[in-house]
């Protein structure tokens, strides 16, 4: 139903139910004191007797009394002036800052501001957003049955944002007037929705762990009490947090345990880092396509107290490729000398369900003209029999360094002589050569 035109006898007002904040007095105090002494009056005991009287109290100060002169309006009457807080708290006057994962709750009053009274008022409340209307209050049902003249009708709608943008509180009543007319009369109050932080992560993957790095930027006008931040980790991994040392007493870690203080991010641009470490729980894990690692719980509190709650997206780390066979470097000596033998110790995996092999194992030669920093010394082909399927087999070969310095174990290659199928080379693996 389309607006009425004309005049109306209802109208809605809204408010914003939200902690109030604190009233700061602008102007700088000073301390009398201040104005006519030294830093080192009272060193001298004859000066600082003398004191009081030079700088006698107001008579209205001892009473109480209020000075309407407003003559000491910029001295500091108690230590605590100094900070600027009045003592008073300030209501919302507009809708504010509305961030994501707040709850937005709004007070609402319906006032009847006619000589009349308005009769079965049908009164709905909705949050209107880019894709879709959510329905907050609806009283079709019950309808209110009159409202008087210069009477109102209150109630309080709740919201949890869970969308950046804008939005509009549409507000609507449809009611008979005090001629029995029907009128219907909507109105509409837009805000918009931003974002409280931003989380950015980074990946890296060393060897058999992946670490995971987030950090936790503060965008909004006042500081953030982290709660919780906590990383859910996907199926088959698993999560350990790894944090600074703390050089405390083993009563604080206790206490610390039982009552953990909240993160402070302060406002502005303020960060904080979180550092995970992820493990493979299941030897099965690897699978083809996107590697999802798992997603971050956020809640938070602002300095009055207002909670919060976010969910980030599923994080995702480097992409597995599923590999049939796989070859892996499972220990080298702790010392490798110029041109003396060192053995190495392999495995190669079979992770397909079915039998694989014979296999041949070597080291490729790459460029035939530049001359190799580390050569298989002896028989240059290893011959492996069939690995069973899901299962691996370790075996050990002798190789020798040309070159002193960092050099890197490259072109190990694996040749299937039943398939006639060649496998990816094994990924370099850096070592330092000495040279005696």
């Amino acid at each position: 139903m389309s607006s009425t035109p004309g005049p109306h006898s209802l109208a809605f007002r809204v408010m914003r139910l939200c902690r109030p904040s604190f009233n700061v007095d602008s102007p700088l105090r000073v301390d009398p004191l201040d104005l006519f002494t030294g830093e080192d009056l009272f060193d001298d005991p004859v000066a600082a007797s003398q004191l009081p009287r030079l700088l006698p109290q107001s008579d209205n100060h001892k009473s109480g009394e209020s000075d309407l002169t407003y003559r000491n309006r910029f001295e500091l009457q108690s230590p605590t002036d100094a900070m600027g807080l009045s003592g008073l708290l300030i209501l919302p006057q507009a809708f504010g800052a509305i961030y994501l994962g707040e709850t937005f709750c709004t007070y609402i009053s319906i006032n009847n501001s006619s000589e009349f009274e308005v009769r079965d008022i049908i009164i709905k409340a909705e949050i209107q957003r880019e894709r879709q209307r959510l329905l907050l209050l609806d009283t079709t049902k019950s309808p209110v049955e009159s409202i008087r003249s210069g009477g109102r009708y209150d109630f309080i709608v709740e919201h949890d944002v869970k969308e950046l943008g804008a939005h509009t509180l549409v507000c609507t009543a449809l009611y008979n007037d005090g001629d029995g007319e029907r009128k219907h009369l909507p109105q509409f109050f837009k805000f918009i929705v931003a974002n409280p932080l931003s989380v950015r992560t980074k990946v890296r993957s060393v060897k058999e762990s992946t670490f995971l790095e987030a950090c936790i930027e503060n965008h909004t006008k006042s500081n953030l009490y982290m709660d919780q931040v906590e990383f859910e980790p996907a199926q088959h991994w698993s999560i350990t947090i790894l944090k600074a040392d703390e050089h405390s007493s083993e009563i604080n870690c206790r206490t610390r345990e039982i009552f953990k203080p909240p993160i402070l991010i302060r406002a502005g641009g303020g960060i904080h880092n979180y550092l995970y470490q992820l493990k493979h729980s299941s030897a099965q894990m690897k699978v083809d396509g996107s590697n999802i690692l798992g997603k971050l719980q956020i809640t938070w509190r602002t300095n009055l107290g207002e909670p919060g709650r976010l969910q980030t997206q599923q994080i995702l780390g480097s992409p597995i490729a599923q590999k049939d066979i796989e070859l892996q470097i499972l220990d080298i000596p702790s010392l490798t000398v110029l041109e003396r033998p060192f053995l190495v110790h392999l495995n190669l995996k079979n992770q397909t369900e079915r039998n694989r092999g014979p296999f041949e194992v070597w080291l490729s030669q790459g460029d035939p003209h530049e001359e190799k920093a580390i050569i298989v010394d002896g028989v240059q082909k290893l011959v492996l029999p069939q690995v069973e399927a899901l299962s691996s087999t370790d075996f050990k070969m002798n190789l020798i360094a040309t070159k002193v310095g960092v050099q890197k174990i490259t072109g190990m290659t694996v040749f299937d002589t039943r398939e006639k199928r060649i496998y990816e080379p094994m990924l370099g693996l850096e070592i330092f050569v000495d040279a005696d």
